[in-house]
């Protein structure tokens, strides 16, 4: 489906390779000042060379779901990678925090070449606690690094997996497009938004530096400006079309009159469509809603739809950007099919492109009054993930100097599960995933067709056995002192978005009441972690 002048780009195995951040705003400086104090901390106490392993997860699934899909890895990798403090970086530090000479001397040294990285797989269904990526290294280097990859993959993850969720309302038949740029928060939201919201499934983005920058679809119609810019079509500059030797703006005046609409139909609007159709005959596709939808942007559609088609041209179809969709979807189709009828021609079929403030909960509830449409065109509630602004991923420290560290809290929630861990997805015979396990690395890999017990994390009294048909290791390792994968196109992370979702088990992925994913810890994660929380906590004394 082409809306407008689209081209694929297709990007080489060379760029899809490069190693810089796609935003040069991605170094050492995007951090919160506290990063860099606790640097000076550790350094100042000679602290700062102890071994340390950092686990980046999130508590609570988004959009009152209960999946969500892992975006953002490649560029972490790529921040981690060039992770360094120039001389120009530092001497704009100088002049903003009076710390000593000596500790700016030290930060000049710092890279990644220490580090480890370990990774889910970017465009993967990921459930709360699990470690999403797990960093090892020099305690002040990882610390150093929280905040980028926080924001490296708190935004991308969310609106991946709200784009997903559109995926799942819209149904796989029908096309998704991106249009939030100018909803977006700002430059690097918008671009970020399309090219994560296209790796959750959308087919294309209307952003053009985005469709340039990450090789994706673009696509396009026009405005109700475009339409209002004409008053008759006494301002049309040619009669013709294309390389057609007849006199195309009467033959459309003439379609309008035997529909019975000569007196009945805006003609300025007429005028429009005869324009955009003259500059793109092959691509002709009408926002048919500035005045009157089914009065005269309809009839004045197809007056030009069928002379197009009439001199070997195929129009595409129209867009609705504002009334009552599900309505007017279906009595544009009765017409389009109408028309077909009558004149004996393949208009039928035409595509109706949605707009107008879209979001998953409207696309489900145009599902349940039934409708025509065949593509949605989101903006405000993707970009900005209206319903939920942000995920809340966290970076905890779990480990230092091969003794687990745990934080705990009032609030059971914001308990960390201690210790260095791999992280196993269970599945069952049906091949659908059913828990997924934390493990201690120093503990045995789990098997399939051994029986594991699985342990919920803070209730005593949920633990089951499951004995796997399968067992997949969800964390490899992807950078040791250099980047350690290979960088899948969009296409690829989207296709495995597709196949992680098909796997689940429909009650996980459905849009009211899900039902609750399992994750879990070994027996003996589960005993050491509670025998930690249980020495962390003072006594009390009650006098």
């Amino acid at each position: 489906m082409e809306l407008r002048d689209s081209k694929k780009i297709n990007g080489d195995a060379e760029e899809r390779q490069s190693t810089q951040n796609s935003n040069a705003n991605v170094n050492a400086l995007l951090t919160d000042l506290y990063q860099i104090s606790m640097a000076y901390a550790y350094w100042s106490i000679g602290k700062h060379e102890e071994k340390a392993v950092f686990d980046l997860f999130f508590r609570k699934n988004p959009f009152k779901g209960e999946f969500t899909i892992f975006a953002g890895l490649e560029e972490c990798v790529k921040f981690i990678n060039n992770f360094k403090f120039t001389e120009t970086m530092i001497d704009r530090l100088r002049k903003k925090f009076d710390w000593p000479e000596k500790f700016w001397q030290y930060l000049g040294t710092l890279d990644s070449k220490q580090v480890k990285v370990y990774a889910v797989p970017e465009g993967s269904v990921v459930f709360p606690r699990c470690p999403l990526i797990r960093v090892e290294g020099p305690l002040a280097v990882c610390q150093l690094l929280e905040t980028t990859l926080l924001c490296l993959v708190n935004y991308p993850s969310l609106v991946c997996t709200n784009a997903a969720r559109h995926r799942l309302a819209a149904g796989k038949n029908k096309l998704l497009l991106e249009f939030g740029l100018r909803r977006a928060q700002g430059p690097d939201g918008a671009l970020s938004a399309s090219r994560y919201s296209v790796m959750g499934g959308f087919n294309g983005t209307s952003n053009v530096l985005a469709a340039l920058d990450f090789d994706l679809n673009c696509k396009g119609t026009h405005a109700h400006s475009f339409v209002t810019s004409f008053e008759s079509i006494d301002e049309l500059k040619s009669r013709t079309i294309g390389d057609k030797k007849v006199d195309f703006i009467q033959m459309v005046l003439d379609q309008r009159k035997k529909f019975g609409k000569e007196y009945n139909t805006n003609e300025g609007e007429l005028a429009a469509f005869i324009a955009f159709a003259q500059a793109f005959p092959e691509r002709f596709l009408a926002l048919i809603d500035t005045y009157d939808t089914i009065q005269s942007g309809l009839w004045n559609f197809l007056s030009v739809a069928v002379v197009l088609h009439r001199l070997g041209y195929k129009p595409v179809g129209i867009r609705l950007d504002s009334g009552d969709l599900a309505y007017l979807s279906r009595r544009c189709r009765e017409a389009f099919v109408a028309v077909s009828k009558d004149l004996n021609i393949p208009l039928e079929k035409l595509m109706i492109v949605a707009s107008n403030s879209l979001s998953e909960d409207i696309i489900h509830d145009l599902n349940r009054q039934g409708h025509e449409i065949d593509c949605y065109g989101v903006g405000t509630n993707l970009v900005t993930c209206k319903t939920q602004p942000a995920l809340g991923c966290v970076y905890k420290l779990v480990q230092l100097n091969d003794s687990p560290r745990i934080k705990i809290s009032q609030e059971v929630e914001k308990v960390t599960i201690p210790g260095q861990k791999n992280l196993y997805r269970l599945y069952n015979k049906n091949n659908e995933p059913v828990i997924d396990l934390l493990v201690g690395t120093d503990e045995t890999v789990p098997t399939a067709g051994k029986r594991i017990l699985c342990r919920h994390p803070f209730n005593e009294k949920k633990r089951a056995y499951c004995i796997p048909s399968k067992v997949e290791n969800m964390l490899t390792c992807v950078f040791d002192g250099e980047i350690k994968m290979k960088f899948p196109t969009i296409s690829k992370i989207q296709e495995r978005v597709k196949d992680q979702l098909h796997r689940m088990r429909p009650d996980h992925v459905r849009a009211m009441n899900p039902t609750p994913y399992k994750v879990s810890l070994s027996s003996k994660l589960y005993s050491y972690m509670h025998r930690l929380w249980q020495e962390g906590v003072p006594v009390r004394e009650i006098e």
